[in-house]
């Protein structure tokens, strides 16, 4: 699952920060019912009889795997993200006074509003931002940028000579 929401040409590093998060919140949540004997989660387990040590090596396994995906992913688990990238209407809690006033133009402008509707990666990339709100989006392109997951990688590998020209030419 989590490989799947990791593939596509729309990804980034907000979006990669939630899949991984709540994938390690399902495996925590998977370690927590497997140890106190719930299997509802796997139901080909739920289905056989367990003994204690394969309880235990399977929150082993979970125990594993966690640790593992918080050690490789640390810094984009870690990664704080302004909560006005994601949400312009949120509060005005910044200490650098040029973000509070273009956070503050931004949050009352009924225009912008309706645009942040569609999505805040689409209202990000708009032409204008940059020259309208020239702090904010020196902070938020950077959680922005194309994030190529290894099947993002091979697909363009796999791309034709023209395709890549096209695409190289068109940025």
């Amino acid at each position: 699952m989590v490989n799947l929401q990791l593939q596509g040409d729309s990804l980034n590093l907000i979006k990669t920060k939630s899949i991984l998060s709540a994938f390690l919140a399902r495996v925590k949540l998977m370690k927590q019912n497997i140890g106190r004997g719930e299997f509802s989660q796997f139901p080909n387990l739920s289905q056989t009889s367990c003994q204690e040590d394969d309880v235990s090596t399977y929150v082993q396994h979970l125990n594993a795997l966690y640790s593992d995906f918080e050690y490789r992913f640390e810094d984009i688990l870690t990664m704080v993200i302004p909560p006005w990238i994601i949400n312009s209407n949120g509060d005005i809690e910044e200490t650098n006074v040029i973000i509070q006033e273009e956070l503050a133009e931004l949050s009352t402008n009924e225009d912008l509003k309706v645009q942040f509707k569609n999505g805040y990666q689409q209202f990000w990339l708009q032409n204008n931002i940059p020259v309208t709100y020239p702090v904010l989006w020196n902070i938020a392109r950077k959680f922005l940028i194309f994030f190529p997951s290894s099947y993002l990688v091979v697909q363009r590998c796999y791309q034709s000579p023209n395709e890549k020209k096209k695409q190289t030419e068109h940025h």
